[in-house]
């Protein structure tokens, strides 16, 4: 299992338990708007995690995660001041190991709470934070979720400003453990001391002068579900605070949370990591397949959660340099194409002392920063998620985002039909990487990409909207076939659905009218909670089979356009399970002409 920063690896997470057991886009609750502002678009900078992690050759010669030190950090802060501070890039983000040794020990002051380690950090870290932010900058800092074993002692630690508490008075009594790795005993916010020791923690990082905090290991999520791994509790307490310090910091959690409790996150947080750590834990940084390719399949069912205030975080952004990375230029752009038009935080974690020149280009581009950092939605897919896929979302000035994705291992054409977005007829289109305008567009743009290659465009319509005829999935008029039965949807055009596209149910659209032969773009109105495939086929023919992406639960609607090919006239349409399991089906939409 790919972890998080903490424990990031199945070997590193048997060593440091090991060494532990020795030592929407909605506002936030009104409670937390002052801290909204943090985080009004996405945060850019840097983070350790991604050096520290790598066996690229010289970045830990101290052994694994050693690449954590002072010197290393105020490099790094130099280098962003010096090369990205001017297009936005701002945040120098610590991450996991700051109070550790170089065997992974940790060290703990004398109210239980993280002690920076001597050689790591010989100045102590509100010294760094300072240097941080004579910079112009600003310093981000690294927890894990709960009590760490560690800091117990035997269960009389006495908390900070907390008379009579201790470590036994903040934990349950048969110190069950929780977060990603069990490196920590589960806090019970039941008892009157708990709250104590996370005001403690904050009171701490902020008196530091700590402007950024990633909690880390935060459940549900972070490959642990259930009680004793849920972690809302605490994160409610970290939002509460971290507003008792009169100190704004933004709290972003990690990793792979929950969407089941995006409401929680976004009210008690400003961001949120929505998959497993980008890093390889190889010779480079990061890989096209483990995990840069994952985030195209996890990344469409969190996009209804994010904007201003709580944004979906992505994770590191690794293109700036080239063989260390790991990734083909093509990889490379792709990477940076989907972090931008999803609005995830733009935070890399290269050696930016060593940006070669076309990851300098790829990172200070200002058109695609515009795109992250301006006032339109977050882009999601408009195509089912096959191997080639277009992604868009149309911008409050009336033009649209536009992305082509090759996730294919060998070249191949991808196409943008503008029915897709809406409208027909002709469109300008402007090339974001190359700044470059490509002249008017008649109903599609279609580009020849390099395997996991990518092209981005903004593209303003000259054309007309384009009207539709619907067709409601439980209509009496439709066939079902198999285990396809109707079902009460909520959240349905109709309050009906049709489900049980399982092991060969099917539905079929009877009578589906159209005035000319030709290939539609229809669009299909679905809800999974998880990805699913289904064949789609016309009046009988050879069906394609598509892979529709999740809608985060079994509550909420999505849709993508499937291209179909009908005949003059009235038509048949039928989804076909197979021998899988499809998405209950809301109904289908045809253009007109």
């Amino acid at each position: 299992m790919r972890s998080s920063s903490y424990f990031a690896m199945p070997a590193r997470a048997l060593l440091v338990l090991a060494l532990t057991a020795v030592a929407v886009p909605t506002a936030h609750a009104a409670d937390t708007a002052p801290t909204a502002a943090l985080a009004a678009k996405p945060y850019m900078g840097w983070s350790s995690w991604s050096m520290q992690s790598s066996k690229y050759p010289g970045l830990n010669p101290d052994g694994d995660y050693s690449y954590l030190t002072e010197a290393n950090v105020l490099k790094q802060t130099d280098a962003l001041a010096a090369k990205l501070k001017k297009y936005g890039y701002e945040y120098v983000n610590i991450d996991a190991g700051w109070w550790m040794d170089k065997t992974w020990k940790s060290g703990f002051d004398q109210y239980g709470r993280q002690k920076p380690d001597p050689i790591r950090f010989p100045h102590g870290m509100k010294a760094v934070a300072d240097r941080i932010h004579a910079k112009g900058l600003k310093a981000g800092i690294y927890l894990p979720a709960g009590l760490e074993k560690g800091a117990y002692g035997d269960g009389k630690t006495p908390i900070w400003n907390a008379d009579g508490c201790t470590t036994a008075d903040i934990v349950y009594d048969d110190l069950r453990t929780t977060n990603g790795w069990d490196s920590a005993y589960k806090l019970d916010f039941s008892k009157p001391c708990t709250s104590k020791y996370i005001d403690s923690q904050a009171r701490l990082i902020a008196d530091w002068g700590y402007d950024f905090l990633k909690l880390d290991g935060v459940g549900p999520g972070s490959g642990k579900s259930g009680d004793q791994y849920d972690n809302v509790a605490d994160v409610a307490a970290w939002n509460s605070a971290i507003a008792g310090t009169g100190r704004p910091i933004h709290l972003e959690l990690s990793w792979s949370l929950d969407i089941g409790h995006a409401a929680d996150w976004k009210k008690y947080s400003q961001g949120w990591r929505v998959d497993t750590d980008v890093e390889c834990y190889c010779n480079t940084l990061v890989s096209w397949e483990n995990s840069v390719d994952d985030r195209w399949d996890d990344t469409p069912a969190w996009t209804r959660h994010a904007g201003p205030g709580c944004w979906n975080d992505l994770d590191s952004l690794d293109v700036g340099n080239g063989q260390m990375d790991g990734l083909t230029k093509a990889e490379r752009q792709s990477y940076a194409t989907l972090w931008a038009i999803a609005k995830s935080p733009l935070y890399t974690g290269d050696d930016l002392t060593r940006l070669d020149s076309y990851g300098l280009s790829l990172l200070t581009n200002r058109e695609v920063i515009a795109l992250n950092q301006g006032p339109n939605p977050p882009a999601h897919p408009v195509t089912p998620s096959d191997p080639q896929q277009v992604w868009a979302s149309k911008n409050p000035d009336g033009t649209y985002t536009v992305a082509l994705f090759n996730l294919a291992d060998a070249p191949a054409a991808v196409t943008a039909d503008w029915s897709t977005l809406g409208f027909t007829g002709r469109a300008a289109v402007r090339d974001l990487w190359n700044h470059e305008n490509l002249g008017t567009h008649r109903n599609k743009v279609t580009q020849a990409l390099p395997a996991h290659g990518s092209r981005l465009f903004t593209v303003t319509p000259h054309g007309s909207a384009l009207t539709y005829t619907g067709h409601e999935a439980e209509s009496s008029a439709n066939t079902l076939g198999g285990n396809a039965s109707v079902a009460d949807c909520s959240a349905c055009s109709n309050g009906k659905k049709v489900g049980n596209l399982y092991l060969g149910g099917k539905l079929t659209f009877n009578d589906v009218m159209v005035a000319k032969a030709g290939t539609y773009q229809i669009k299909v109105s679905y809800i999974s909670g998880d990805a699913r495939s289904v064949d789609v086929s016309a009046n009988g023919g050879g069906a394609t089979r598509h892979k529709l992406p999740a809608t985060g639960d079994w509550g909420t609607v999505s849709s993508v356009y499937v291209p179909v090919t009908l005949k003059a006239g009235a038509n048949t349409i039928t989804f076909d399970s197979g021998t899988g399991y499809a998405p209950d089906i809301d109904r289908i939409d045809v253009p007109k002409s």
